[in-house]
């Protein structure tokens, strides 16, 4: 048998956090060897909570999750209420049952990991705010130099935001540290934007109910999502979601599900304006600087959500 790839995974776990985390828990050709949490979707001790009571509802095996950053390098945060719940996953009342978070900070454990790595052995995905991971650029670039790929649902992609006209939320929330993840020069940083869950790739209400009604986890998955559902009744005139996390774990975990990814020069506004935090991405290549991050802004929505539907158990 293959050996099977190893991850990281840093979130700031809401509700499409928790469906992403359960599909990446499901995959049986990855490992997670550790999760890091971080502040934006709710603060970083409920995404605490949020994911170990995830890793309970997956009854798969358990990683180890450590608390990562609880504030953003500079900027205020704006938690995603609305979106997720006061508690990120709908309010619904959902609680680790067993699980406790591991001693230890998770930027330094995200470290400690990759040091005792070989190059390219682990990947790390991140869900949330990129405030651990510059934190783990600034104090340890060697290390964070022998990650693999670093896939992140991140920026608004090709298309427009979804917390401002231009700027997609992730980014937005501490684009500080969205600057030095980019500015970075790590070779392989693939950016999973926001377009890429909308259009086909949004769930419908049939495929939300085959998912609720397929799988014990499955209803986990949908149930923890009612905000979202409500929100878009408004949004997009139905009980759709665009789940830009599962987006972004499947193009991470099953590359043949990516229709439209491209290697573009990208730089992050952090300037005090209207267009903080939007990402600008050089797709005529004007500048005539070096392209350095990977911009995923479509995915095959068969191919996609089949992903979600084997790796949820749907039956």
């Amino acid at each position: 048998m293959d050996q099977k790839k190893k991850i990281i995974i840093d979130t700031d776990c809401g509700s499409d956090d928790a469906m992403a985390i359960a599909m990446a828990l499901n995959d049986p050709a990855y490992e997670i060897v550790m999760i890091s949490t971080v502040s934006g979707n709710v603060n970083a001790v409920q995404a605490t909570i949020n994911t170990l009571t995830t890793i309970e509802y997956a009854e798969t095996y358990e990683p180890p999750v450590y608390q990562g950053a609880d504030k953003m390098l500079l900027k205020e945060l704006v938690y995603a209420h609305e979106t997720h719940g006061n508690d990120g996953m709908g309010d619904i009342g959902l609680v680790p049952e067993r699980l406790k978070v591991q001693d230890g900070n998770g930027i330094l454990e995200m470290l400690a990991c990759l040091r005792d790595s070989e190059p390219g052995e682990i990947d790390i995905i991140a869900l949330g705010p990129l405030t651990n991971l510059a934190i783990a650029i600034r104090l340890d670039y060697e290390a964070m130099q022998k990650a693999g790929r670093i896939v992140i649902m991140g920026t608004a992609g090709l298309g427009a935001g979804n917390v401002t006209p231009t700027a997609e939320f992730n980014i937005w929330q501490d684009a500080e540290a969205a600057k030095i993840v980019t500015e970075s020069g790590l070779k392989e940083i693939i950016y999973v934007g926001w377009d890429a869950c909308l259009g086909d790739c949004m769930l419908n209400p049939r495929e939300i109910e085959k998912i609720r009604n397929g799988s014990k986890l499955g209803k986990f998955a949908i149930d923890c999502n009612k905000n979202l559902m409500e929100m878009n009744i408004e949004r997009f005139g139905d009980a759709y979601l665009d789940m830009a996390d599962p987006s972004a774990m499947a193009a991470a975990l099953y590359p043949e599900c990516i229709e439209k990814c491209d290697k573009y020069f990208c730089e992050v506004d952090t300037s005090n304006g209207p267009s903080y935090g939007t990402v600008l991405v050089d797709v005529n290549y004007f500048s005539g600087k070096e392209p350095n991050v990977y911009i995923c802004s479509k995915l095959y929505a068969d191919k996609y959500k089949n992903y979600i539907y084997k790796t949820l158990k749907v039956e």
